[in-house]
């Protein structure tokens, strides 16, 4: 079944209380990263500004960042991209009173009524994920011709072979259009490919291998002789995996380094700040973000997600996204950060990727 957008319902600002608002207030920054006193912080919802009479929505939002008005549309800025003199809007109500307005119901639909008191509201590993399964599938064959998928992975995807092999056809099959992990992620697909393991685990059999807690190195030290992943995977004859899929598709991965980090493989980025603009210009153009057993990345990319996307022929819909972990706590926990869109499935990694590619029919 063809998957139905929720429709969008803008504001209406011929209402009294937005024809009658005042501008919003424009303030200058008073030095490089400083924001003015009183700045307003966005959050995922739609937000709309009065600048010269006219109500604009923040095209490319992202939660805790400023709005700025600069070359004629609002830009929405991490505080280490502002510069003096930026003219920062400031103002903390969200009703339009002061020119700012959330838009916290765009995307609403009609809920049918449930009891005060009920059981089994929550989502957790009782919670059966079936309906979740099918919507996902729908999502995923829409987005594919329309969207951007984004996916973010730990590295217990690359711990086994059948969901190493699964993710592998979704990339081939054009369910993957950006890939955002750290270097493990990366360090143990390319093991996975070059000496069958994952961090000296054989990927199938699940036995440790002797010596087998070199092997991770090893394959760092062999991708850094030959100078990239492309070269290494060229040399050695390595056509599976997930980034040999990535690099066979053109899908762009953005590897994102940490202080534990082994190596790192060349294209890791070992500056937090260099990761994170890169990380944002991938999910500053999806759809659908799909996060899998990776607590610190999934809360990164679910703070630099809005709940809306406002898409090429000017119209506004919804971003889906999804947040996979066999912990209910970290699966639960982008809500307390913010995430309030976020869907979580609670279940094995593996498990997760291997049913999804069936699912899709591949």
């Amino acid at each position: 079944m063809a998957l139905e957008l929720r429709r969008y319902h803008a504001p209406d600002f011929s209402e009294a209380r937005f024809s009658s608002a005042p501008d919003a207030c424009l303030e200058p920054a008073p030095n490089d990263f400083v924001a003015p006193t009183g700045y307003h912080a966005m959050s995922i919802f739609p937000e709309y500004f009065r600048i010269a009479g006219e109500w604009r929505l923040a095209e490319e939002s992202r939660m805790d960042c400023v709005p700025v008005w600069k070359d004629g549309q609002i830009r929405v800025l991490e505080f280490r991209h502002i510069r003096k003199g930026d003219p920062v809007v400031c103002g903390r109500t969200e009703d339009g009173s002061e020119g700012i307005f959330v838009h916290t119901d765009g995307f609403s639909e009609t809920r049918s009524e449930r009891d005060a008191f009920a059981f089994r509201q929550n989502r957790t590993r009782e919670t059966a994920f079936s309906k979740d399964y099918n919507d996902l599938y729908d999502v995923l064959r829409h987005d594919r011709e329309h969207g951007k998928i984004l996916w973010v992975l730990g590295p217990a995807v690359a711990f086994d072979r059948d969901s190493r092999e699964a993710f592998a056809k979704l990339i081939d099959a054009g369910y993957v259009h950006a890939l955002l992990a750290g270097n493990a992620l990366a360090t143990h697909d390319l093991e996975g490919g070059y000496l069958k393991t994952a961090l000296g685990v054989d990927l199938y059999t699940q036995m440790g291998q002797p010596n087998g807690h070199y092997n991770h190195l090893d394959t760092i030290n062999r991708v850094r002789c030959y100078g990239s992943i492309s070269k290494f995977l060229a040399a050695e004859g390595i056509r599976d995996g997930i980034i040999a899929a990535c690099e066979r598709n053109q899908v762009p991965y953005v590897l994102a380094g940490s202080i534990r980090d082994d190596g790192p493989l060349p294209p890791v980025y070992g500056n937090v700040y260099e990761a994170q603009d890169a990380m944002r210009s991938e999910v500053r153009t999806a759809t659908t973000v799909i996060c899998i057993a990776t607590m610190l990345h999934s809360i990164a990319v679910g703070n630099m997600t809005p709940s809306y996307r406002v898409m090429a022929d000017g119209t506004v819909r919804q971003v889906y996204f999804y947040c996979v972990d066999i912990s209910e706590f970290t699966a639960n926990k982008l809500a307390d950060r913010g995430s309030l869109s976020a869907r979580s499935i609670i279940t094995n990694a593996q498990d997760f990727i291997t049913m999804t590619a069936k699912g899709l029919g591949l």
